[in-house]
């Protein structure tokens, strides 16, 4: 079932597609153009004010739309705090934990990010703080208010330069992961007692993708450092960030 939209909603789906057939691509697929309508009629996104940006083929939302759409949302704030126990100054790490709050009786939805000199991109090597915490920002902001697809500060690096990268050889495995990659991915599931559903779900948060299938190679290795470090140092804060993709018995009620 469609669901109708508001003049202002109608209005704004012309503006984007006017915007990008003029400065984008005037041969889009049909399929790119429709994702384009959703999202501007589900969150209100406009191309011309940055909200949204087309790379490699995929709709990426940027931290100004999220900020902008949690403005017209009427959020109640957001408290941003280290984690010190999994940052290291000396080697430019850093991990932060968001907390966004869409009402004064919201308990609040929590989101993660890090960055490090192996995870961004190096037009911003030596920002990692910033990127971290924009990184924990955006996630939450994205769990707050449903947006699946990632963020464009949340790619670790700029998506035309990792099809750059040479090939790796993963024996046979199309997504690239490779198996001793997954291999030590179960291992640390086992060895800390994990729940493998939250550990998926986390993944897919952490790369920015709709499946893990759809990482890449380099996004799986930088989630699985960060879940053996995080697990070794504090195993309580990750179980505490993997509880938070648990979905409320409440939400399988139609």
């Amino acid at each position: 079932m469609r669901f109708r939209c508001s003049k202002s909603q109608q209005m704004l789906i012309a503006e984007n597609l006017r915007f990008v057939k003029r400065f984008v691509s005037q041969n889009l697929p049909p399929v790119q153009l429709e994702q384009l309508r959703e999202l501007t009629r589900n969150f209100s996104l406009s191309l011309k004010c940055g909200d949204l940006l087309l790379l490699s083929g995929g709709w990426y939302v940027t931290h100004a739309g999220l900020i902008r759409l949690a403005k017209r949302c009427h959020c109640s704030g957001m408290q941003v705090q280290p984690v010190r126990q999994l940052s290291d100054q000396t080697m430019s790490r850093y991990a932060f934990r968001a907390t966004v709050y869409k009402s004064r009786t919201c308990r609040g939805f929590v989101g993660y990010g890090d960055a490090d000199p192996s995870n961004v991109s190096s037009l911003v090597r030596g920002a990692e703080m910033r990127v971290a915490e924009t990184r924990a920002v955006n996630r939450a902001l994205r769990k707050a208010y449903g947006i699946g697809i990632c963020s464009v500060e949340e790619i670790g690096t700029i998506p035309n330069r990792v099809e750059k990268l040479p090939p790796q050889n993963t024996n046979g495995n199309g997504n690239g992961t490779g198996p001793k990659v997954r291999d030590r991915l179960c291992q640390l599931i086992r060895q800390h007692k994990l729940d493998p559903e939250l550990v998926k779900a986390y993944a897919v948060d952490f790369c920015g993708t709709k499946t893990l299938r759809d990482a890449t190679r380099e996004q799986v290795q930088n989630f699985v450092q960060q879940l053996a470090d995080w697990a070794e140092k504090d195993r309580n804060a990750l179980l505490c960030q993997l509880n938070s993709y648990t979905r409320p018995k409440q939400e399988v009620v139609a």
